[in-house]
């Protein structure tokens, strides 16, 4: 029970993990707009505790993917849309239910639909209701459990659940036509993730799948716009660390020898952040516990 406990403070602390993982780093970074495709768009935020967006130009409409902490910095990519195009924002995809991914969804799309997995949905009720009035938050209208097409002529999304990865409800957004992929904090570039209610296991497998598309940008939920190399670099942390756990445990070691015994020295270049639970020792913690509860 207490180590359940534990899963579940470190799944509710990951609204704030990755909302505040980069605050020392925080500037790094110039402001990005990058377009990886005919109307398609990333936009990296320069502000690490807000996530990057992606948004999609058709020829009546606009679609965005995840909008950003808040007012602020929904207000900021907003203004950087206007510059390419003043069509309507009809479609707002939040990958997943952390406030830096969909505070901004009422200043960028007031009027647009907004959509998420079924359980994305639920538990951004449940964090609107235990939350004082006025947090900003706007729950999706439109959902799926497992997989839709939003056709914004003449290109088209599709939008995905992989299964449990970082948390229980994460949706990806393929775009065919571009060879492009959102991924939400199923992928940070170089770093370490925050861990919420998901499975390592099926992470990886979802990584697996992505990187089998014929996919050349690779938009991540913070940091700098990636390719399939730095996206394989991650997939085969989390690989390497499950791996490595899964052995300990096997082995009979207890959580804090698992946390001090595995060996992450090949990936020294990844962002760690200790306050935030988002270092190696952490992630082997939450898949040590994982593991308990298969």
């Amino acid at each position: 029970m207490h180590k359940e406990k534990r899963v579940l403070q470190s799944g509710a602390c990951a609204v704030l993990l990755i909302v505040v993982l980069a605050g020392s780093d925080a500037g790094h970074a110039a402001p990005l707009l990058k377009q990886i495709g005919p109307g398609l768009y990333a936009y990296i935020s320069d502000n690490d505790t807000s996530a990057n967006s992606t948004f999609l130009i058709g020829n009546n409409g606009i679609l965005v993917v995840d909008t950003g902490l808040d007012a602020k910095e929904g207000g900021k990519l907003l203004e950087k849309i206007h510059t390419l195009s003043s069509l309507p924002i009809k479609f707002i995809v939040n990958t997943h239910y952390h406030r830096d991914h969909q505070g901004g969804n009422a200043v960028v799309g007031p009027s647009a639909t907004v959509i998420s997995t079924d359980w994305t949905r639920e538990r951004t009720l449940s964090v609107i209701q235990s939350q004082a009035p006025g947090s900003g938050l706007r729950p999706a209208e439109v959902t799926f459990q497992q997989q839709l097409t939003v056709h914004l002529d003449p290109y088209s999304a599709e939008v995905y659940f992989p299964g449990k990865a970082h948390t229980s409800g994460d949706a990806l957004v393929y775009f065919p036509q571009h060879g492009a992929i959102a991924m939400g904090d199923l992928f940070l570039t170089n770093s370490c993730p925050a861990m919420d209610q998901g499975s390592a296991e099926k992470w990886i497998q979802a990584l697996d799948h992505v990187l089998d598309l014929p996919v050349k940008s690779v938009v991540p939920g913070h940091f700098e716009l990636a390719t399939k190399t730095e996206l394989r670099r991650f997939r085969d942390y989390l690989n390497d660390l499950y791996s490595q756990v899964h052995a300990l445990y096997q082995k009979g070691d207890t959580i804090e020898e698992v946390r001090r015994g595995i060996h992450m020295e090949k990936y020294k270049e990844f962002r760690q952040y200790e306050k935030y639970e988002a270092t190696f020792a952490d992630n082997a913690a939450v898949i040590y516990q994982q593991l308990q509860h298969h």
